[in-house]
């Protein structure tokens, strides 16, 4: 039942802002200006959500220490102020975060970003003030791991059977299912809905308004 949720922790990227499009050509770009092999699309999207030097491991191995400093001050460089593609909420994300928010629930962050970047993005786009808890992975160890997921519960008072976990990655799925929470994906992220219910989701919607919907409009 999503009616009797209380908690409601949202991913970032992918979730409530469109910017596949601008992590994916930035890492790309990246690659090229360092000399890395530049990775594809899809190699791309599947680590979006992890953290930044975990993601960089995965697409590149180990870099040694100059290379990794050097690649994540470009990709800072290309991702903030280089890379023209544009990365905006999606149309209905503010709308519904204003509903959920009047509708009594909680709603925080769990996101692989950094607490600069978040706190970038949030004030671009005026979100700041609908979350009352986040948790970045510059803060804490990032996803699958559910440790995010603890705090943000342990901060609220929040038990595990009232919390649902909204994600657009199979890393968003396997933290909320490793954190005994309710899985929800959504099915304009990085992965589709096949790959997000093997990964575990319990339900996946395929727009924030649906998500609002099962949340507010089912309540008896």
């Amino acid at each position: 039942m999503m009616y009797d949720k209380r908690l409601i922790v949202f991913d970032w990227d992918g979730t409530l802002m469109d910017s596949i499009g601008r992590i994916v050509s930035s890492m790309q770009n990246t690659a090229r200006h360092i000399g890395l092999p530049v990775p594809t699309d899809v190699a791309v999207r599947d680590i979006i959500g992890l953290s930044l030097e975990p993601a960089i491991e995965k697409l590149f191995g180990v870099l040694n220490p100059v290379e990794l400093d050097g690649f994540l001050v470009q990709y800072r460089d290309e991702y903030v102020d280089l890379n023209p593609t544009p990365s905006p909420l999606f149309n209905d994300a503010k709308a519904v975060l204003s509903q959920l928010s009047d509708s009594g629930l909680q709603l925080a962050v769990a996101t692989g970003k950094a607490r600069r970047g978040l706190q970038r993005v949030w004030s671009e786009s005026e979100t700041e003030h609908y979350f009352v808890a986040s948790r970045c992975a510059s803060e804490t160890r990032g996803k699958p791991d559910p440790q995010m997921l603890y705090e943000i519960m342990g901060e609220l008072n929040a038990h595990q059977e009232e919390t649902v976990m909204v994600g657009d990655s199979v890393h968003d799925m396997k933290m909320a299912i490793a954190a005994g929470v309710h899985p929800v994906g959504v099915s304009f992220g990085v992965h589709n809905a096949e790959r997000l219910r093997e990964a575990g989701a319990a339900l996946v919607v395929d727009s924030l308004t649906e998500l609002s919907d099962r949340l507010i409009k089912e309540r008896p």
